[in-house]
């Protein structure tokens, strides 16, 4: 009886063990997503990166579950938040910024990375465009090598500025390179460069002041991820102490900047989500090119424009995509 009590017992175990090893499984494919930058009601960025999933096929809750991890503007933190992410074995990581691909780079070399970040090759993130190898893959943002085009279109909307201000993020491993490509342009143009430096909402607002007290004509902002993010504050800024100002996305012209020049915002994070949902159904980092923007936006606030008491160069508005009035 006891022998019989036995082999019912070790015939039950072995039918549950393949019951309870599929319950451990994971039910859907898990997203890690990281940003460099604080989660915004309604983003933008993140509304065309779920665009781009469901395009894929995969819709947040229903097939597939997304992980987020914000840094809150502190690169500092990325580390740590990306070796959370690998520890919780998620399937595949969106890295936002080129800070946040470094620091998932650093974390895995087995997850596949898909990343959004300018100068992919020269930052190390990827082997070529065409062949990135490794687990990396994703979009450029080429937001580097526009920056000297937008101090072009500076000049021509504010000829008279002889001394113009770039602000940057001290923080962001561009920023260097970023530095040296404008100081280059400014000579070019026979103007004078000012660097000003905020990592932190404070920091913003201290560089502000020192735009007056330099008495800019004009200010360049770095294409980067927390002063992205802050761009209400900025904007808000820049009408305050009437500082014509150039940025990278069109987002910062809705919100009331005078001028922006890049590639499209929505349509690139919808190319990242895409990516992220290619991966997922088995498409391997090594064999997907690294996705570069082919149309770039130039937007005009004709409002602004007015506020500031500027009169927008026909030149500029002939080339201009769209003019907010």
């Amino acid at each position: 009886m006891k022998r019989r009590q036995l082999m019912l017992l070790l015939g039950s175990a072995t039918i549950a063990s393949p019951l309870a090893v599929r319950a451990q499984q994971k039910s859907m494919p898990v997203i890690g997503y990281l940003n460099g930058t604080s989660r915004v009601p309604g983003e933008t960025s993140l509304a065309a990166f779920h665009q781009g999933l469901t395009e894929a096929g995969y819709i947040e809750g229903q097939n597939v579950a997304v992980e987020y991890r914000w840094a809150e503007g502190r690169y500092d933190r990325l580390a740590a938040l990306a070796a959370d992410l690998v520890g919780s074995k998620v399937d595949v990581i969106a890295a936002l910024g080129l800070p946040a691909a470094l620091a998932a780079k650093n974390a895995t070399s087995t997850i596949p990375i898909v990343f959004s970040a300018g100068a992919p090759v020269e930052r190390g993130l990827v082997a070529g465009l065409a062949r990135p190898g490794g687990n990396l893959t994703g979009v450029s943002l080429i937001g580097v090598e526009l920056m000297p085009k937008r101090l072009e279109l500076l000049s021509e909307l504010v000829p008279q500025a002889g001394v113009i201000a770039l602000l940057v993020n001290p923080n962001n491993a561009n920023t260097q390179s970023t530095i040296g490509d404008m100081e280059e342009a400014a000579r070019a143009k026979g103007v004078q460069l000012d660097i000003l430096k905020a990592g932190s909402e404070s920091e913003i607002d201290a560089a502000f002041a020192s735009v007056v007290q330099l008495q800019a004509g004009g200010l360049v902002v770095q294409s980067d991820p927390f002063l992205d993010s802050r761009r209400e504050q900025v904007v808000a800024l820049a009408s305050r102490h009437a500082v014509p100002s150039i940025y990278a996305l069109r987002e910062f012209a809705a919100a009331g900047g005078l001028i922006s020049y890049g590639a499209s915002f929505t349509a690139h994070f919808r190319e990242l989500g895409t990516y992220v949902g290619r991966i997922l159904k088995g498409a391997k980092p090594a064999d997907l090119p690294v996705e570069q923007p082919t149309t770039f936006e130039l937007v005009v606030n004709l409002k602004t424009a007015k506020e500031l008491g500027l009169t927008i160069p026909p030149s500029i508005l002939a080339r201009a995509d769209e003019v907010i009035e």
